[in-house]
């Protein structure tokens, strides 16, 4: 009988640490989730290759995707 007593309480504490671990997950994907805002897309003037805002060079009101089309465009830069 203690036997039982001992596996069904094993049990209980293996399903128990399951569910704190499984809590946990789920609360760290959704901060996760909502520090991942959308950012605004733009083109890049020369190639027409969409990025995302933060990725790209902003010169003059233009948007290029690498420093190379940024110079290949405004050669005065």
């Amino acid at each position: 009988m203690g036997k039982y007593l001992l596996l069904i309480g094993g049990a209980i504490l293996v399903y128990w640490i399951v569910r704190a671990a499984l809590r946990r997950r789920s609360r760290e994907i959704a901060q996760r989730q909502d520090k991942a805002a959308p950012e605004d897309m733009v083109r890049c003037t020369v190639c027409g290759t969409h990025l995302p805002r933060g990725e790209s060079l902003t010169v003059g009101g233009q948007f290029y995707c690498c420093v190379e089309h940024q110079r290949r465009h405004d050669p005065g830069a």
